[in-house]
């Protein structure tokens, strides 16, 4: 007589099934899902970049200088956006360090840049009755100054490329002028 005691196997967890080790599988998913999210996110920029959306959100933030007038003063004028407007003045005849004056309207400021020069030679850049900046070839052949402040309006600038005394350079010091009224190309 078997009196009340059955065993109900049901109740107990069963047994968790025994899997061969894998090395690494999830650690190989994880790297997949985070590389191919990365393709994707880099996909969606270069998308958004070559598409006219994307062409006109560049140039809007290419477009705007960092530092419009004053602020300007003194900076780089790469790193601020102000060569994006800019436009040059460089005499094409008898100019033997290929002396330019770069102009931003946007930025209301002007530099100098020698393009053939030797290192130890300097390019100037002054702005009559305003700030006059200094720059020295390290290395190569062309240097550039940082920015000279205009102001909104009328102005005079002088750039000179001054050889260094026994250096390597064949021309003497060099000088421009420029104003508002130059034609800037």
């Amino acid at each position: 007589m078997t009196t009340g005691s059955t065993s109900d196997n049901s109740a107990t967890p069963p047994e968790p099934e025994s899997r061969p080790p894998t090395r690494g599988g999830r650690n190989r998913r994880n790297s997949a899902t985070k590389l191919a999210y990365a393709v994707a996110i880099v996909g969606a920029v270069a998308a958004a970049v070559v598409t006219p959306l994307g062409d006109h959100l560049m140039k809007s933030f290419l477009d705007e200088p960092s530092c419009p007038g004053e602020a300007c003063e003194g900076k780089n004028p790469q790193n601020q956006g102000c060569g994006e407007d800019a436009r040059t003045y460089k005499p094409a005849v008898a100019n033997p360090a290929l002396l330019q004056l770069r102009y931003s309207e946007d930025c209301q400021a002007v530099w100098a840049r020698v393009e053939r020069g030797s290192p130890g030679d300097l390019v100037t850049a002054e702005a009559t009755g305003g700030a006059k900046r200094t720059a020295q070839i390290e290395y190569g052949d062309d240097k550039f100054t940082s920015m000279v402040s205009v102001g909104d309006g009328e102005f005079q600038v002088t750039a000179c490329a001054l050889p260094k005394s026994g250096g390597e350079s064949t021309y003497e010091r060099y000088c421009i002028n420029a104003t508002e009224a130059t034609a800037w190309r």
